[in-house]
C-alpha cells in the first residue's frame, strides 16, 4: 500500500502497548540484574518508546493495523463454527511416484553401493 497521510494513527494504542512493554521489562530487570548497573539498560527502555511509537505511526500510514485482543477472541469462535474447506478430504492421498530412493534395490539393504562396500 501507499503512503496516506489521512490514515489515522492510534497514538493511544501505541503509548499504551509502550507503557505496559516498559513496565513488565523494568520489573524483569530490577528482580534479575541485581548484580549489573541498570542505568544503561533504563536508558535503552526509554529511547525505545520515541523509536515505537514512530515506527507504528510510519506503519499506520501505510495501511497496516494490527487486530486487537478483543478482535482475535471473536474471531476465534467464528473460526471453529466455520468449517474449513481445505480440511476436507475427498478420499485417500494419492502414493508418490518411485523414485531413484524409493524404487528399491536389489540388496535389500538400506544404503545401495555403500553398503556393499563395507
Amino acid at each position: 500500500m501507499a503512503w496516506d497521510a489521512t490514515r489515522p494513527v492510534p497514538w493511544r494504542r501505541f503509548i499504551r502497548e509502550w507503557l505496559i512493554y516498559v513496565g513488565l521489562m523494568a520489573a524483569i530487570f530490577l528482580i534479575f540484574m541485581r548484580d549489573t548497573s541498570l542505568v544503561g539498560l533504563m536508558f535503552g527502555l526509554l529511547v525505545s518508546g520515541p523509536l515505537y511509537i514512530l515506527f507504528g505511526a510510519v506503519l499506520a500510514k501505510f495501511g497496516y493495523t494490527r487486530k486487537t485482543m478483543k478482535q482475535l477472541r471473536t474471531e476465534t469462535p467464528e473460526r471453529a463454527s466455520t468449517p474449513n474447506s481445505s480440511a476436507v478430504i475427498d478420499g485417500p492421498k494419492p502414493k508418490a511416484a518411485p523414485t531413484k530412493r524409493t524404487s528399491g534395490s536389489t540388496s535389500g539393504r538400506p544404503g545401495g553401493q555403500r553398503a556393499k562396500r563395507r
